[in-house]
């Protein structure tokens, strides 16, 4: 056909043809990505290419929230509900809720789109019951985590695990990205795990002893708990596709989904592990606001004399900058005052060490307010070093110097570490 007649039939249905280009349109249909660039499957993505073969003839269990979805944005419950040779008999929703929207303790409810129970894993329980798993024959574990220590899907990752245990069931991992990568291991060991607690949620933010920021998937915690720490539940982890340790998660090709209401950004995310910490401090942490975890500060605070404080030192990658905002989060610090503190204005991943900067920052805090700002007892618990507030109260200690005390433990870490990665 010729192709100038080719065209004005397009035109004449509303439709706008570039004639060089049809030739190339005809035998090359557009690409949604970059040639070279990679492809990045999730876990569940992997199970459905699988035909669901670890599911066939079983009544499944499914830990999942908001952020178990597929490449192409199917939520892992749909996918799992339809999938034939098995059946989803029951839901189970981490903190924040299954549709991670809650910043509060979760009731357990029932799901409006299957008409399943959600068994809720962060309210008067935080692992599955004997009676939850009641008609479950396996128990399937889809979460995406921000590859920190405190967060707490890795506590309801640990207490699942050890609830399939007790209940002779499989337990079966769907891997997803760190969205800080798999390369950087960086923070204190915790000197002992905490105490395994049956119904209290107080473990979930120290569970296992870890670096803040750990360098591993979803997945390959799960394969380092269930040995190093004594779980021993019948442990499957299905990898995921085209990922590299260096990917950040914005390297993945993956929508970000906020994996709670106020981890907003990558950025976010990044800093989670360091600055993230002063959420235990006498501040407000920005939640509320669209700088979540980016802003720091109090109504009594002068934002200018704490990044005069800040810019005095030497923090690699980041930059404070003054700011005020109003928080905005039912339940947290200065609801609705007006507060002035200090946001991240520049950041460098690749120079940035979070927990280095945290320390920065909770210092200069007290060393402009020493009669004022105060850090409570969950900060020692979210850094993993008990000893790095008093230090850091300490006249000549430097945030560097709290550091090089977690060298000798981060570098045991990263030998055991290295038998668990899976990328």
């Amino acid at each position: 056909m010729n192709l100038k007649i080719f065209a004005r039939f397009f035109q004449n249905f509303g439709c706008r043809v570039a004639i060089l280009c049809l030739p190339v349109a005809l035998f090359f249909p557009p690409q949604v990505r970059a040639a070279g660039e990679p492809v990045v499957l999730p876990g569940i993505d992997v199970l459905e290419q699988r035909g669901f073969d670890l599911l066939q003839g079983k009544r499944v269990g499914l830990i999942t929230n908001h952020t178990g979805r597929s490449r192409d944005g199917r939520s892992t419950i749909d996918i799992i509900n339809r999938a034939p040779g098995c059946r989803l008999t029951a839901l189970f929703s981490p903190e924040h809720g299954i549709r991670g929207e809650a910043d509060d303790k979760v009731p357990s409810a029932t799901d409006r789109a299957t008409g399943l129970p959600v068994h809720s894993l962060y309210g008067a329980t935080c692992r599955p019951t004997p009676e939850m798993l009641r008609g479950v024959d396996i128990l399937v574990f889809d979460i995406q985590g921000i590859g920190t220590r405190f967060y707490t899907y890795i506590g309801t990752l640990s207490l699942a695990m050890r609830a399939a245990r007790d209940a002779g069931i499989p337990f079966v991992v769907l891997d997803r990205p760190n969205p800080l990568g798999g390369e950087r291991v960086e923070g204190a060991v915790p000197a002992q795990p905490l105490p395994e607690r049956s119904s209290g949620c107080g473990a979930l933010t120290s569970i296992h002893p870890i670096p803040t920021r750990h360098g591993m998937t979803m997945g390959e915690l799960a394969r380092l708990f269930n040995t190093e720490f004594g779980i021993g539940c019948r442990l499957t982890v299905v990898p995921m596709q085209g990922w590299r340790r260096a990917m950040y998660y914005d390297a993945t090709g993956l929508p970000w989904v906020n994996p709670s209401p106020n981890m907003k950004s990558l950025t976010a995310a990044i800093l989670y592990p360091g600055p993230g910490t002063l959420e235990t401090a006498d501040l407000s942490v920005g939640r509320g606001t669209d700088r979540s975890f980016l802003a720091y500060g109090a109504p009594w605070v002068d934002g200018a004399a704490v990044a005069r404080n800040l810019a005095a030192r030497t923090i690699p990658g980041i930059r404070f900058a003054p700011c005020s905002f109003v928080p905005t989060a039912a339940g947290h610090p200065y609801r609705g005052k007006h507060c002035s503190g200090v946001c991240v204005t520049a950041l460098d991943r690749d120079r940035l060490d979070p927990p280095l900067a945290g320390l920065h920052l909770a210092q200069a805090f007290y060393e402009t307010y020493p009669g004022k700002f105060k850090v409570y007892e969950g900060f020692g618990t979210e850094v993993g070093d008990r000893e790095a507030w008093p230090l850091l109260r300490q006249k000549g200690v430097t945030p560097r110097d709290v550091v090089r005390r977690w060298d000798r433990e981060l570098e045991r870490f990263k030998v055991v570490r290295s038998g668990y990665l899976l990328y």
